[in-house]
């Protein structure tokens, strides 16, 4: 039997391998047992992006749960958004929206999509969302309001 040492492809590091940080200090996915239901933060989630959309709250207080690219896409539409009120002559105020339907479903260990459904007075939206399991907590991955 040869030493593990020697052989690289049996996972053990020899002299040579570089130490890679992320593999140990970076984020780390985590299972579905590892996590806290996700129906709450869906709810809650969705409800902020609406009134971050509105006007009627700061993108920033959505920073912990969103990955980088999603942040940077609901700054773009907060930024259109906010032009279209100016051209309109609206003032940001908070939406009266109710939480309709959630439907979710678990495309493999760690991963929820979802879909939850917005009321309003003039409308129905939906919106679609992605949560991935980093770090023992659920963090968007993905997050469209169609």
């Amino acid at each position: 039997m040869s030493d593990p040492a020697e052989n690289p492809a049996r996972g053990s590091r020899t002299r040579g391998d570089k130490f890679v940080e992320d593999d140990f200090f970076g984020q780390q996915p985590s299972t579905r047992e590892q996590l806290p239901d996700p129906e709450p933060l869906l709810i809650n989630l969705t409800r902020c992006v609406i009134e971050v959309l509105a006007g009627a709250r700061e993108l920033d207080q959505l920073a912990r749960w969103v990955s980088d690219d999603v942040y940077r896409h609901l700054l773009k539409r907060v930024v259109l958004s906010a032009r279209a009120r100016a051209v309109k002559g609206q003032r940001a105020q908070r939406p009266a929206i109710t939480i309709g339907r959630v439907t979710m479903t678990e495309p493999r260990d760690g991963v929820i999509e979802a879909v939850v459904m917005v009321h309003s007075k003039v409308r129905v939206r939906a919106v679609a969302l992605r949560l991935e399991g980093m770090d023992q907590r659920w963090r968007a991955s993905a997050i469209n309001v169609l």
